[in-house]
Order: structure tokens, then sequence, then C-alpha cells
């Protein structure tokens, strides 16, 4: 009787010792992933970068408005070309080569941008440095979900899009006295600083796994978790895991268009193409030029901005969990709806010269709540709600088509906004109201097609178990 109980309090010990190891938060970890979302501070500054560089380029290299606007969407038709090769140069080369690679072609890029005499030479940097934010947008917040304990992995992997906005709230901040010149330099800084961290940090284990190597699986695990932790259990459950999405992950690009997978793949990209044709990626990136049209000053604007943008960040992932994807989804569209309709009205006004006095403060509380709106729903839950509704099998295939539509919707936008803003400026927010509020309906019926599913008997197979392994320990998943 009393040697069952040694055993079993041995057993316990043991249990604790091991979860004691995977919950440890090493100095490690917090390198590893500062010097992975230094990839991620880049991409936030080339979001914003043509709202802070726009009058200087212009003026400097005699730009017209057509290859400005040229120049301000090649970023996003590179990231698109990134994401279609980001899930297979990850398995291949590893999460480290990734960023690596992804470094060479921003660093290059935004070199090449800044010391571009001319449009041609500032064309090349851009889209060679989209290629390499593609793969940042998919190898980052992987490889930080990878490498962090699973009680703190959504925090950390949140860190990820908390540093894009830091690198826009940059950009908003001194584009109203840096050049632009020095700019770019500013967002090839963090690629150089990743390029020397990721010698000092480990490949990811999961990764390792896969390819077999078990001493180099064994050592990473040693370095994330501390020399003393028992890895055992951990490096054991990496394993079976990477045995069984190997298993079931073996399907071809045919497979993603079979029935089963419809509605999936039609709310993927669904919620992809609303989110971009939204507007959001050109207000974003033309800011300063919304500024400038409503009379409002510049500085203040982008700076208020800048100060706004790192919080709203925030206003998510907070909300996420107690209100449900759904209801964020309608109370985002119909938030952006009613600030693109105020917009529109101002520009009216000013255009009938009634009350124009209104225009440049109205058009700044509208561009604030357009981002504030955009923030809790349709920025992150898009990416949120197809992380959670591909199965393993073509999670990775489907992954890459509606990463390829968000870059290259958004590459449309960018490019067509200044065209419709420099022929009609409150013409240019109507038919976004017209679009958001006929958005409401189409999200009703895209998130009731996600209940469909998730009330099928296939939504619970094991992919879905995969899944939440990446969520935070005790944590409650709301779909919905």
């Amino acid at each position: 009787m009393e040697e069952g109980r040694s055993i079993e309090e041995g057993l316990l010990q043991l249990k604790n010792k091991n979860d004691d190891s995977e919950c440890r938060i090493t100095a490690c970890v917090i390198l590893s992933t500062f010097v992975a979302v230094c990839g991620s501070f880049s991409f936030g500054v080339a979001t914003g970068y043509t709202s802070g560089a726009e009058t200087g380029v212009m003026k400097d290299l005699d730009l017209s408005i057509a290859q400005f606007s040229a120049f301000g969407s090649f970023a996003t038709l590179g990231a698109a070309i990134g994401a279609l090769f980001c899930g297979n140069l990850a398995m291949v080369i590893g999460r480290r080569g990734t960023m690596w690679v992804s470094d060479f072609l921003c660093i290059t890029g935004w070199l090449s941008i800044a010391f571009a005499k001319e449009v041609m030479l500032l064309n090349f940097g851009r889209i060679i440095s989209g290629i390499g934010f593609g793969l940042t947008s998919y190898v980052v917040p992987v490889y930080i979900a990878e490498i962090t304990p699973k009680h703190v992995r959504g925090t950390f992997t949140f860190s990820n899009q908390l540093l894009q906005n830091a690198g826009l709230a940059m950009i908003y901040f001194c584009g109203n006295f840096i050049n632009w010149r020095t700019l770019a330099l500013l967002g090839a800084l963090p690629c150089f600083i990743q390029v020397i961290g990721l010698f000092f940090v480990p490949e990811s284990p999961r990764w390792l796994a896969k390819v077999g190597s078990d001493k180099e699986l064994e050592n990473s695990l040693f370095r994330l978790r501390g020399r003393d932790a028992d890895i055992s259990r951990e490096a054991s459950e990496i394993q079976v895991m990477t045995k069984m999405v190997e298993n079931d992950s073996k399907s071809s690009f045919s497979d993603l268009f079979q029935r089963k997978y419809r509605y999936t793949l039609v709310v993927g990209i669904g919620l992809m193409l609303i989110q971009q044709f939204s507007g959001s990626a050109a207000v974003i990136s033309y800011a300063s030029t919304i500024f400038r049209k409503a009379g409002f000053s510049v500085a203040i604007g982008t700076t208020m901005l800048g100060i706004f943008v790192i919080p709203k960040a925030m206003i998510g992932l907070i909300l996420v969990d107690k209100w449900g994807r759904r209801p964020l989804l309608m109370t985002s569209a119909f938030g952006m709806s009613m600030t693109c309709m105020l917009l529109g009205v101002a520009f009216t006004l000013q255009k009938m010269q009634l009350l124009s006095e209104l225009t440049p403060i109205l058009s700044f509380i509208c561009v604030m709540m357009y981002i504030a709106t955009y923030a809790i729903g349709l920025g992150g839950l898009p990416w949120v709600i197809m992380s959670e509704i591909f199965p393993i099998n073509i999670k990775v295939t489907a992954g890459s088509i509606v990463t390829l539509v968000s870059f290259s919707s958004s590459s449309i936008v960018t490019y067509a906004f200044n065209f419709l803003f420099e022929w009609s400026t409150q013409a240019n927010c109507s038919p976004t109201h017209i679009q958001l509020a006929s958005d409401l309906e189409f999200h009703s019926y895209l998130t009731s097609r996600v209940l469909a599913i998730q009330a099928s008997p296939s939504w619970k197979e094991p992919w879905l178990w995969f899944h939440l392994s990446f969520a935070p320990a005790n944590s409650e998943t709301k779909y919905l």
C-alpha cells in the first residue's frame, strides 16, 4: 500500500517537473521572439512607407500619380508572389533559413529604394522587398508558435502584430521630418539585426522533428527550456504530432476543390476579399493624402495615428473571446460603413462649400474611427478564422491560396486609390460605404456557413485538436 502510494507520488512529482519545464519562459525564448519580430517591424514600416514618403518621392524623382500608385502597390504584389512559396520554403530550408532569405530580399529592396535615382530601381526595390515580406508574414508567427510554451503562446504570437503596428507608428511619426531615403534605411535596419540575431537562436523544434534530426531537436529544446529542464515528454509529443501531421497532410492541389471543402474555401477567400476591398490598405498607406485633401494638418494627423495604431492592435485581442467572431465582424463592417459614409459627406460639404470648416476635423475623426472599427474585426479575424476552418490536409495549400488572394486584392486597391481620390474624393468614399453595407449581408452568409461546418461531424476531426494544440493553455476557444 505504502509502496504504491510512493510510486504515485513519484509519478506526480515527475509530471509536475515536466509541466514546470514546459511552462518556463527563458531568456532564449524572449531573444528568439525578439529576433523573429524584427522582420515584422520592417513589414510595418513598408506598410506605411507610402504615407510618409509620398511627397518627397514624387518631388525628388518627378513621379506622376500613376507611377507612385504603381510603386505603392508593388509591395503587396511582391508579397503575393512570396505567399505562393512561403509554406514549401519553410518546410524545405527551415524557419531560420526562410527568415534569412526574407532578410536578403528585404535588405536588397530597401537599399534599392534608398539609393534609387530612377523609377525602375525604385519599383524593383519595392517588389523584391514585397516578396520578402510575403515570406515574413508566414514564417514569423509559425516560428514563434513553435518555440514558445503553450501557456504564453498566444501572447508571444501577438507580438508579431504588435511589432508590425510599431513599425507603422514609426513611419507615421518620422515621416513628418525624415527624408524618404533615410526612412528606407530605417526600414532595412531591423532586417540587419535579424540576420545577425538568427545566428544566436535555435531552429524550430517541430521542423527539426520533421526532418528527423532528433539530436538537434533535443539541443533546441534544451536551449529554449533551460539546460536543467526535463524535455523528454515535450520532445516525444512533438515527434508523435509531427508523424500524425505527415500522415494526415498528404493531398494534392485538386483536393482543395472537393465539395466538402467548398464552404471553407468560400469563407476563407470571401473574408479576405471583404477585408481588402473595404479599402483598409489604401487608408493606412495614404492617410497623409486624405488629411491633405481634407485640409487637416498632415503632421498632427499622422502623429495622432502613430500614437493610436499600437493600442488599436490590442482591441480585437481583448474582445474576440468575449464577443465571438461573428458579432465582431458585423460590428466592424457596420462601423466602417458609417465612417466611410460620414467621410464622403465631409468631402461633399467641402466641394459644395457648405460648412467646409467641419471637413478637416470630421475627416480626421472618421479616419481614426475607421481604423479602430477595422481593428476590432476585419483587421485580424479573417486570418484567425482561416487558421481554424481548414483541415490539416489542405491547410498549407488553402492558406497559400487565401494569402495570395489577400495580397493580390490589396495590390489592386492601393493602386486604384489615388486615381479614384483624384477623380472625386466624395465619390471614392461612397462606393466603399455601399460595398461595406452589402458586406453585412455577406458576412451573415459566410458566418452561417462556418456554423454549419462546425456543426457537422467532420468538424470534430483530429486536425482540430492539432490546431488547438497551438492555442494558449486553459483558454476557451469561441469560434463565433
